[in-house]
């Protein structure tokens, strides 16, 4: 079995570099951890919304809600934004 090198690793092409993108590979997989924990509060949260609106006759989802976080999303990130609140709202969706 072969070790290979953080240069190998990283695709760059020299030490400096390879320390540089090794160093901030793992603030991304610290970023990633917290990002990930706070889509999983928000979906506990939106659990909480989703049952108190159905117990009290409402419906389980709210479209104007959603447009208006679809709309936060695309101002803050552009076009791709959109895509990504997508994916947050359906994880959020239907866990009642």
């Amino acid at each position: 079995m072969t070790t290979k090198t953080l240069t190998e690793l990283t695709g760059a092409r020299t030490d400096e570099a390879a320390t540089l993108i090794g160093d901030a590979r793992e603030r991304i997989d610290a970023l990633d951890d917290r990002i990930i924990g706070l889509i999983q509060e928000r979906m506990a949260i939106s659990a909480v919304i989703q049952e108190a609106r159905i117990s009290s006759g409402g419906r389980r989802v709210n479209l104007a809600r959603e447009m208006d976080v679809l709309a936060h999303y695309r101002d803050a990130l552009g076009k791709p934004g959109t895509a990504l609140a997508m994916t947050m709202l359906e994880l959020c969706r239907g866990r009642v």
